[in-house]
């Protein structure tokens, strides 16, 4: 069996495969839908969420998933994913059990991954408490509101746990410790991405020894497991995409890396695909160490979509470009989080991630990366922990030094493809804007013009509100590594009282 710095993908899978049969599920129809999109990839290694914040299993230390609510549910899918995991516990089958043995039959390995503060709770706030009806309400959190976060943190997240409570930290450590004991895992994940709000935002950095000295008491624990089994017993953790971000939050990585309280590494996005993550700089700190860094993927990839090519063909397109990146810099693996999926949809993707040999000569897109803030509606706030460096959208305006926003794309491919394009996608352009374009500080001439037909729903007009500026690149201006992209506005429309965005910079490579 494969050591944490071989399993090429790690794939996490959120527990989802329990709502995919009618009720009763039966035990062959779980496994078959859990590993259908693993069996024949580069996946080594599963994580497998055991739960959010009660026990899927008698539990001695949690509540029972559902019971608080009477074992009612508030929608047809909660009832057919909760009720198909409590009828196997009545029928006296195990779901966690029977994963870890037919995983370890198809040579994978398998780890219980813990959300440590999962908030699924819509955006409820803590004076809702009492009359929610929630599959993930439990009778803890509801009796004890003191322990909430509530408006000191970001008002999505108001039902999270507060990790300065020691009760908090004391019931997390219960519940890590429960399934680790009772099942054969090969390690544990502690998922602290999800979500990443476990402080009064303004105390988090201070307070950065309290998530360590949990960090430290379980990886105490799993070196005694391991002891006992007489073999290693991995801890792995998912964290923010940047040291600054880390810092922030409250993970203390250099102290963690400097005790050796991490196995698996996961730098990683909290809300979507995080395509800026530092891979060099948690490599660099782990380097002699033994510690696998896997730079995490989400379920969608940030910005939206603006075309030219169809939604599927540019996410993976942008997949394989960013997962090039990464193995450039260092990373052992690549993790991927809520791609979830059947035999076939993911199945192309994750038999390339894994390794840059699979990955050369594959059509790419390197993009810049989309800085976006969700400040209404569902999952605000959420996404402001993520790219915080990100480079578009930008406006647009003129400078006295003729200069404009540059834009850098690491591209990562060795050998000459077949086409080489640089595009520019801009909002609010019309006739009469003069735009011009650097490509490593040289001018691009005869730019192409395109009209974005995105932006057109009905598919009608000739003309748009954005274009994409676009030039194909001579071999010899495509090398691998950095390449810089500055954005001038020469002259405005005069007749246009709205700015122009740049909202997106691409590098589209094709063999």
């Amino acid at each position: 069996m494969s050591g944490p710095k071989d399993y090429r993908v790690i794939y996490n899978w959120d527990g989802a495969p329990h709502g995919y049969s009618e009720v009763p599920q039966s035990m062959e129809d779980f496994l078959e839908k859990v590993y259908a999109p693993l069996v024949g990839t580069q996946v080594g290694a599963l994580f497998w969420c055991i739960g959010e914040h009660a026990a899927r299993w008698p539990s001695e230390v949690l509540e029972q998933l559902v019971d608080v609510n009477e074992r009612t549910y508030e929608s047809a899918y909660t009832y057919i994913h909760t009720e198909n995991i409590r009828q196997m516990v009545e029928r006296g089958e195990d779901p966690q059990k029977a994963l870890i043995h037919y995983g370890r039959e198809l040579g994978l390995r398998v780890y219980a991954s813990v959300r440590m503060n999962d908030n699924h709770f819509n955006g409820a706030q803590v004076e809702d408490l009492e009359k929610m009806h929630h599959i993930e309400m439990t009778a803890m959190r509801r009796a004890n509101p003191e322990w909430l976060l509530g408006d000191r943190t970001s008002e999505w997240f108001a039902l999270s746990w507060d990790f300065s409570v020691p009760e908090i930290r004391e019931h997390r450590f219960a519940h890590i410790e429960e399934v680790c004991t009772r099942y054969e895992w090969d390690g544990v994940e502690l998922d602290w991405q999800r979500h990443a709000f476990h402080f009064d935002e303004d105390e988090a950095y201070r307070l950065r020894y309290l998530l360590t000295d949990l960090q430290r008491r379980v990886r105490a624990m799993t070196n005694e497991l391991g002891e006992k089994r007489g073999q290693p017993f991995y801890l792995a953790a998912r964290v923010a995409g940047s040291l600054e971000m880390c810092r922030r939050i409250g993970y203390d990585i250099p102290l963690w890396i400097e005790e050796g309280l991490v196995d698996v590494l996961i730098p990683a996005g909290g809300a979507g695909t995080d395509s800026l993550i530092g891979v060099s700089e948690f490599v660099e700190m782990c380097e002699g160490t033994g510690i696998a860094v896997y730079p995490g993927f989400d379920g969608g990839l940030p910005g939206a979509f603006v075309g030219p090519e169809d939604p599927d063909k540019k996410n993976r397109m942008r997949t394989r470009a960013i997962a090039t990146r990464y193995h450039n810099a260092g990373a052992d693996g690549i993790y991927a989080f809520n791609w979830h999926a059947d035999r076939n949809t993911r199945r192309e993707l994750l038999c390339q991630v894994g390794s840059l040999k699979t990955l050369r000569e594959t059509d790419k897109i390197y993009a810049a990366t989309h800085r976006f803030i969700q400040k209404e509606g569902e999952w605000r706030g959420a996404y402001r922990i993520d790219r915080i460096y990100g480079e578009v959208p930008v406006t647009l305006r003129k400078t006295a030094t003729e200069m404009g926003p540059v834009i850098t794309l690491d591209v990562g491919d060795e050998g000459l493809p077949r086409l080489a394009q640089v595009r520019i996608r801009l909002a609010e352009w019309v006739r009469g804007d003069i735009v011009k374009v650097k490509w490593d500080g040289d001018w691009l001439i005869d730019l192409e013009e395109k009209y974005c037909k995105v932006s057109d729903p009905n598919g009608i007009s000739d003309v748009t509100g954005a274009v994409w500026l676009s030039k194909v690149l001579a071999p010899e201006q495509i090398r691998k590594g950095k390449h810089s992209v500055e954005i001038l506005l020469m002259e405005r429309n005069p007749r246009m009282a709205c700015e122009i965005i740049v909202t997106d910079v691409e590098l589209q490579i094709q063999h």
